[in-house]
């Protein structure tokens, strides 16, 4: 491990807005920001752009960015720190994990931005927006909450299209091209480390905004979205 990281991964012990892999952690959350504030997860976060820009936007919000890299959660929490942000912290966890370290409906919103979009069929339940994520997302979520996916992978965008329909959950918005829609809010203007990159190469960023049943369908439709999966890409 390079130093540049182990200087890093020794500063992340002493920032207070970074709790990695807590324990006994589910439904402490608001006395951990010490209000009653909703609280909004970005999955994912990366260098937490998003988390620690809508905490901006949403002072009356407390925003948690969830990723695996630690050095990654250096630059977010640096950030958050020097900007004074009272309303951010990160989690350093497996995002499989996720229900061990909140309480039923403890979470208010989900965005999803920029995740890898797992393109080989194979990799598929790796996928954020893949039911089996879903289900642990309906454990968390009040009622009603929404989940915001923005990402530059046509692949990805498509799937979780045919997941809300197959699933039931219910569509709030679909923008298919964000940068050349009139007036969309300043939220989606934010931009990551990886919408910079482009490494889809589409040259468009996609957005959807749903929410999810009161009930999700048996893990037996998993199997045939699989098939339908590997049935399109064997017909490739």
């Amino acid at each position: 491990m390079g130093q540049k990281k182990l200087v890093r991964f020794a500063e992340l012990e002493t920032f207070s807005n970074v709790l990695q892999y807590p324990e006994e952690v589910q439904g402490t959350w608001n006395g951990f920001f010490e209000n009653r504030n909703p609280i909004v997860l970005e999955l994912a976060c990366g260098k937490g752009e998003y988390t620690v820009g809508l905490a901006g936007m949403f002072p009356a919000k407390n925003f948690i960015g969830v990723d695996k890299k630690g050095n990654r959660l250096w630059v977010g929490a640096k950030k958050a720190i020097a900007h004074h942000l009272r309303n951010v912290a990160f989690l350093r966890i497996q995002i499989e994990q996720i229900e061990q370290y909140f309480a039923n409906e403890e979470v208010d919103e989900i965005w999803i931005t920029f995740p890898d979009p797992q393109l080989r069929t194979s990799k598929a339940k790796k996928r954020l927006t893949h039911p089996r994520f879903l289900r642990s997302y309906f454990q968390i979520l009040k009622p009603g909450g929404k989940i915001h996916l923005k990402t530059d992978s046509p692949d990805l965008y498509n799937f979780t299209h045919r997941v809300i329909n197959m699933y039931g959950c219910h569509l709030h918005r679909d923008i298919p091209d964000v940068y050349a829609e009139p007036g969309i809010p300043p939220e989606l203007h934010i931009k990551t480390h990886y919408e910079a990159l482009d490494i889809a190469g589409s040259k468009r960023v996609h957005y959807l905004c749903f929410s999810l049943p009161e009930s999700l369908p048996s893990a037996l439709l998993d199997k045939t979205l699989q098939e339908q999966l590997k049935n399109e890409t064997d017909l490739d």
